[in-house]
């Protein structure tokens, strides 16, 4: 080949059209049109011959250009412009170099792999990599194949890389010629950065060699030949039991019948199947060790065929039954003793097939689902859909065709199970391979009592958050009838009962009255109400209710009185558990409008007996129960969790409040008793109410001090501080003590009642004061009162019970408690005991 230089094209320097040379050229042709028609004829015709000779003349060397390439057309220049572009953005580093060496092209990625900021801090490969000899004999190798004209590729390892980022470095480089017709050769380099790609060969690597580490030191033996028997890997187990050395084998000197005692190669060799089949055979043969002996051994042989039903490469695995290896014992013992566990384990097992049909099962899943293993119509096996609720279903399937397709993490599905009762379980689902295909094992786990009680809990916090807003709200509308009762008893004061006003006021007082009573329920519900416990026979109270209750029932309705022998005795408000038989005894009658019987009886209940009550709340001890029972409509299942909420009710708009079972149930959760129904539909009902039996105790406080009956005398003197957040309760309070002849000191919060004490130090004889206050309540102002030498007595008010704040005054201190909402008298009442 000629020394010549190599082409501008190669070098990429086509230039692109000019517009401003074309409007140039256009305003030079116009120009010299307008020039002609100034021109005499004889000498515009020979200017006219000047100008085509000289275009002529152009003509011929733009003809001659274009055949030796000094002149290309536009179209050749987009070309090579696309194939600039691509080599500028190839992922690997390119680099064109002449016969010399010389660079006469580089992309941007082979300068970010030398590092260079711009073409003259480029270096051609050679320069690039050095360092260690293996690299420089590739380089070396790579550069005389770029000399002779002949392509090559290296892997080398550069420690550390080009980039100085992290340890070692691999590059794959190639080389390969350019030529060029009548120039000198280039050739054209391209190195490649594959540290990740030689990364993940070598973890895939040293994975395959721990697997083929776990295979060769696994308790059995394993070894793999092809067609021929002749052995291509046997496993270190394996190749110890024979004797043999493992560093032998494999290397085409062992094959079958080296090993298999008798025809045993035969035996095996004699294994058929169809196009494309794969086959498991499972074989009792003897093996012989290099020194002649025998080894018992239960082989299991899978061998796949072709396209064309010959044998292909086979897989075995070698089970030991020589005498003394734990694997070695009697295949059939093993399977007798796997069957009792598995028939014994706690946990339901069933193996199903693709379709959910039960293959096998244990006695705890037929405990579990007995409907699923009961067998279906003609030509229908058994099948896990049976034994589970039609809702449930699709995400059964949905698991199940997930383990069809060997999915793994599979998400647990919880369903409702078929048959007698509201019964639960969660269903763990893993792939399986059975003889019909692609099947399923499900391991299940009942959780009936799991979900119940969840749901109880669900239900009592639902319960104890609707209680802390039924007190609140009734805290608030206590104070609220308060004022309304207290006005009203400054009203009626002012007026005889021949004033016209006197009624409407009255009114006004009954209408509060009976507000209040709603309000006791909603605190009776909240358990904030106040109780006066005290010890009771219910036998004796249930006889004093029977004529009310019997007036309450009616006479189409019977009231059956059955007392056990013996009733322990309980503590409870005495009041208010009337209310409770009376607010059941009502609701028994409700439910049997056309008339029926209403059985009311009582009894203990020792511990052992408290599970049939089938109450998972309930903690077993000792009870005295009062069970309603009633023949009415009973309560239908949907609504039976939600009968104790408060509002609720079955009744006809304006027939209920829906107050009577949530007041039945605050008052007996806050004497520390239980109640619950229990109702079929259409069957009637029974309310069960358990209450702890009492035990006197030698230590048992005494019960708080009430207020002395007053005298008639209602008016008084002395100096009494008010403290009382709502201003209007607050004012009736001052006003109506004041008509009595105290001296009223108001304070609106602990804080200012403090400052007036300071203002006031040995005047104040008595304080009365709310619980419940911004900044400061009543039992931490009590504390402080104490600490500065204040003796005072104090009665407080409140509208929740006693006991809520009784806890948070200090140990040993005396105290009066008047319940919100109160009248007037009530209040004179309590002031006068409290200063007499």
């Amino acid at each position: 080949m000629t020394d010549q230089p190599i082409p501008a094209a190669f070098e990429r320097t086509e230039r692109a059209g000019s517009p401003a040379l074309v409007l140039v050229f256009a305003l030079f042709l116009a120009g010299a049109a307008a020039l002609f028609s100034f021109l005499p004829k004889d000498e515009a015709g020979n200017v006219v011959l000047g100008l085509l000779a000289a275009l002529a003349v152009v003509g011929v060397f733009a003809v001659f250009a274009f055949a030796v390439g000094l002149l290309q057309f536009a179209g050749q220049a987009a070309k090579n412009d696309i194939t600039k572009l691509i080599c500028d953005g190839n992922q690997e580093g390119l680099i064109a170099t002449d016969a010399p060496g010389k660079i006469i092209y580089a992309n941007e990625t082979y300068m970010n792999l030398s590092g260079a900021r711009n073409p003259a801090d480029l270096r051609p490969v050679e320069r690039l990599f050095s360092g260690a000899p293996d690299v420089s004999e590739a380089i070396y190798r790579l550069a005389q194949a770029a000399r002779d004209g002949k392509p090559n590729v290296e892997e080398l390892r550069l420690s550390p890389p080009l980039s100085g980022d992290g340890r070692v470095g691999w590059y794959k480089i190639k080389v390969r010629p350019l030529p060029f017709a009548g120039v000198r050769r280039a050739n054209i380099w391209t190195v490649a950065d594959v540290t990740r790609e030689r990364e993940r060969q070598e973890n895939v690597f040293q994975e395959l060699q721990h697997a083929i580490d776990f295979l060769d030191y696994a308790p059995a033996g394993f070894f793999s030949c092809d067609r021929d028997g002749a052995v291509s890997y046997m496993n270190a187990t394996l190749a110890a039991w024979l004797d043999y050395d493992l560093a032998q084998v494999g290397s085409g000197g062992l094959a079958l019948a080296d090993f298999l005692a008798g025809d045993g190669a035969s035996l095996i060799a004699s294994i058929a199947g169809g196009a494309g089949e794969v086959r498991t055979e499972q074989f009792d043969l003897d093996l012989k060790r290099r020194g002649g002996q025998s080894l018992p051994v239960r082989l299991l042989h899978r061998v796949a065929f072709g396209s064309d039903g010959a044998a292909g490469p086979s897989r075995t695995l070698v089970l030991n039954r020589a005498p003394g290896e734990e694997p070695a014992e009697d295949l059939r013992a093993a399977e007798v003793r796997f069957a009792r566990v598995f028939n014994s384990t706690p946990m339901a097992i069933a193996i199903l097939d693709a379709n959910g049909g039960i293959v096998r099962s244990n006695a705890a899943f037929a405990r579990l689902m007995p409907e699923a293993l009961k067998w279906a119509d003609v030509g229908a096996g058994r099948s896990i859909y049976a034994g589970i609720l039609e809702r449930d279903r699709n995400a059964l399937e949905t698991a199940l065709a997930a383990a069809a397709g060997s999915q793994t993490d599979i998400p647990p599905v919880d369903v409702a199970l078929a048959g007698d009762g509201d019964r639960s379980a969660r269903l763990f689902i893993s792939a399986s391979d059975e003889r019909d295909g692609a099947g399923a094992t499900i391991y299940a786990l009942d959780t009936t009592e799991q979900r119940t009680l969840q749901n109880n809990f669900a239900q009592s916090q639902k319960m104890q958050a609707i209680g802390q807003l039924a007190g609140g709200v009734a805290h608030d509308f206590n104070n609220v009838l308060t004022a309304i009762i207290g006005y009203s008893d400054l009203l009626l004061a002012n007026h005889r009962p021949t004033d016209p006003s006197f009624r409407d006021i009255m009114q006004i007082k009954q209408n509060a009255n009976r507000a209040a009573g709603l309000v006791r329920q909603l605190l009776a519900f909240s358990r904030r109400q106040t109780l006066r416990p005290q010890v009771l026979q219910l036998g004796d109270v249930l006889s004093d209710l029977q004529m009310l209750m019997r007036r309450l029932v009616g006479e189409k309705i019977n009231l059956e009185l059955r007392h056990g022998r013996d009733l322990w005795l309980v503590r409870a408000d005495l009041n208010q558990f009337e209310q409770v038989i009376v607010n059941l005894i009502v609701n028994a009658r409700d439910a049997m409008p056309g008339g029926g019987d209403i059985l009311l009886r009582t009894r203990n209940v020792m511990p052992d007996e408290c599970a049939s009550f089938e109450e998972n709340s309930l903690l077993a001890g000792e009870y005295v129960a009062i069970e309603v029972e009633d023949g009415g409509h009973g309560v239908p299942p949907e609504v039976k969790d939600k009968i104790f909420e408060p509002f609720f009710t079955t009744k006809e708009v304006g027939k209920g409040t829906g107050l009577g079972l949530a007041m039945v149930y605050g008052i007996v959760k806050q004497t520390g008793g239980y109640v619950f129904c229990s109702s079929m539909s259409g069957k009637g009902a029974t309310f069960t109410v358990l209450l702890p039996r009492y035990v006197a105790e030698s230590h048992e406080a005494a019960p708080s001090v009430e207020p002395a009956k007053p005298a008639a005398d209602l008016t008084g003197h002395g100096t009494i501080l008010l403290v009382e957040d709502e201003e209007a309760v607050r004012a009736f309070g001052a006003r109506a003590l004041a008509s009595r002849g105290y001296s009223v000191l108001q304070a609106a919060s602990g804080l200012e009642a403090l400052d007036i004490v300071e203002q006031n130090q040995g005047k104040i004889d008595l304080v009365v004061s709310d619980v419940v206050m911004p900044e400061m309540d009543g039992p931490t102002m009590f504390g402080e009162l104490r600490k500065r030498g204040v003796k005072a007595k104090v009665i407080f008010v409140s509208g929740y019970a006693e006991e809520a704040f009784a806890k948070n005054l200090p140990e040993g201190e005396d105290f009066g408690f008047l319940p919100k909402p109160f009248s007037l008298k009530q209040l004179i009442e309590a002031v006068k005991a409290a200063a007499s």
